[in-house]
């Protein structure tokens, strides 16, 4: 990231853009409404546009603190590191769209894992609107990446000459 960065500045990004659409996920939360859940309680078997996985209860809010966690020690590093000029600033602007794309991917999969009766309106949506801002956010990330790398080696070889 940064001239003098270690291995633990991109393990650090590596855990925040990991964490966060697990983050999202968990603290969203199932978005299946109340009339479906009453209907499923008195044996309805509910539509899904996919399953949901789970590890039960339990299980779903022990990823979701361990992501937390993760995610804001990551965040927090990032930004100590960045302070600290251990991280180029320049690289944020690959790393915020990352984030993003993990936030949209966690409601996303809330939305589309919802249970109902019918058809899931949200997930075709989810589909429609989020898709393309998805391809944004990742072309983004993608396209200040390059940059920042195309100009480090543009650096390296005036230094060498």
């Amino acid at each position: 990231m940064a001239k003098r960065h270690s291995r633990s500045v991109p393990l650090a990004a590596l855990v925040l853009v990991l964490a966060t659409p697990v983050i999202s996920w968990w603290l969203i939360g199932d978005l299946t409404n109340d009339e479906a859940r009453r209907l499923a309680a008195e044996g309805v078997e509910l539509d899904y546009a996919f399953r949901p996985v789970s590890l039960g209860p339990a299980g779903d809010h022990t990823v979701g603190v361990l992501a937390c966690i993760g995610g804001i020690g990551a965040l927090a590093w990032l930004l100590r590191a960045t302070l600290r000029h251990r991280v180029d600033r320049r690289w944020w602007g690959v790393l915020l769209p990352l984030v993003g794309t993990g936030i949209l991917v966690g409601i996303g999969w809330q939305v589309m894992t919802a249970g109902g009766i019918g058809a899931n309106i949200g997930a075709g949506l989810t589909i429609m609107f989020g898709g393309p801002i998805l391809v944004v956010l990742l072309a983004t990330a993608a396209v200040a990446a390059w940059c920042l790398h195309r100009g480090r080696v543009g650096r390296d070889r005036s230094n060498a000459t």
